[in-house]
């Protein structure tokens, strides 16, 4: 008996230490690598992340830069990185051409985008004959870029296409290259392209209409075999949503702004304004516009091909979305 009870301690020493280890091994951070495009597009993502709304879920998040669609639409489908923040128009790509099982689990913004040209270039009918800068030929903001071009006369052909990249390659692109002189371009880029002389001709979604540029998108297995935590992600970006959008934060956001964009303080209170002032390009909590993605999906099967009226279904699940919402 002595002997049972001068073990007993050890025992429940023995006990608390798998306990501890228990404990450690249920708050353990849960990684993600989130990929996306430079922009204020990712202001609720910077914001998450800067406030530390993703470690509060015991998530830990890499975000990774891409440089064009392309590596992008590569990059998920081979595993380089769990979660895509960017044109959704890639998800659909990636389901009708590549055959990938991709699927868009919720909104983001309009995009902002807008066509910039060369200062020497006065007219639609300047650019004929031309070369415009795109980020990837055959991709989201192209397609408006084509459309608003066609709308106006300049049909497929009567241009070369140059492309480029990211903004800021599709700017330093059109400065390198007189004969390059148009390219849809979004803030912070866009600020800088008309500040350094180059002119607007309009809003894409003032040519085409409402149009869902980004938003987030996975594969479906991932997202099926990771519900939780894809559910923990989004409430996160929601969260930040709110918090970037409340007006009493709004000197901390244009700092984590330039921040993460490597931009002045003004341009980035630019940016943020235009993201989430009265006319904001950011959607309340990153809700999803279906409206505007059905233009987004007629915008690609007119000039890719495809089926214009396919189920939605076919490229969205917002059932993560609802149930991080439900949860907020």
């Amino acid at each position: 008996m002595k002997r049972a009870i001068a073990l007993l301690p050890s025992a429940m020493l023995a006990i608390c230490g798998l306990g501890v280890t228990l404990s450690l091994a249920q708050t353990q951070e849960i990684k993600l690598r989130v990929n996306v495009f430079p922009s204020p597009q990712n202001l609720p993502l910077y914001v998450a992340q800067e406030k530390g709304l993703f470690s509060k879920r015991d998530l830990s998040i890499e975000i990774q830069v891409t440089p064009n669609s392309q590596a992008q639409r590569d990059g998920l489908v081979n595993g380089s990185f769990e979660i895509a923040q960017a044109g959704v128009d890639n998800a659909l790509a990636l389901v009708d051409v590549a055959k990938a099982d991709v699927v868009i689990v919720s909104g983001g913004s309009t995009g902002l985008n807008e066509l910039i040209v060369r200062p020497e270039i006065k007219s639609y009918a300047d650019i004929r004959g031309k070369t415009v800068v795109v980020d990837a030929p055959n991709t989201a903001f192209a397609l408006i870029l084509y459309k608003m071009l066609d709308l106006n006369g300049i049909r497929k052909g009567e241009y070369e296409v140059h492309p480029a990249g990211a903004c800021s390659f599709r700017l330093k692109a059109m400065r390198a290259d007189i004969n390059r002189v148009a390219a849809m371009m979004n803030p912070p880029c866009s600020t800088i392209a008309k500040r350094d002389g180059f002119p607007s001709f309009g809003m894409g979604t003032d040519v085409i209409g409402p149009y869902l540029a980004d938003g987030h998108w996975v594969l479906r297995s991932w997202a099926k075999a990771n519900a939780d935590t894809l559910v923990k992600y989004l409430q996160s970006i929601i969260e930040g949503y709110r918090w970037g959008a409340a007006p009493a934060n709004r000197t901390q956001v244009v700092a984590i702004m330039a921040n993460h964009l490597k931009i002045t303080d003004d341009l980035a209170a630019n940016a943020v304004e235009l993201e989430i002032g009265p006319k904001g390009g950011l959607a309340k909590d990153a809700s999803f516009d279906m409206v505007g993605f059905r233009n987004t999906q007629k915008l690609r099967t007119e000039l890719e091909g495809g089926d214009p009226n396919a189920d939605p279904a076919k490229y969205i699940d917002l059932s993560y979305y609802q149930r991080a919402l439900q949860g907020m």
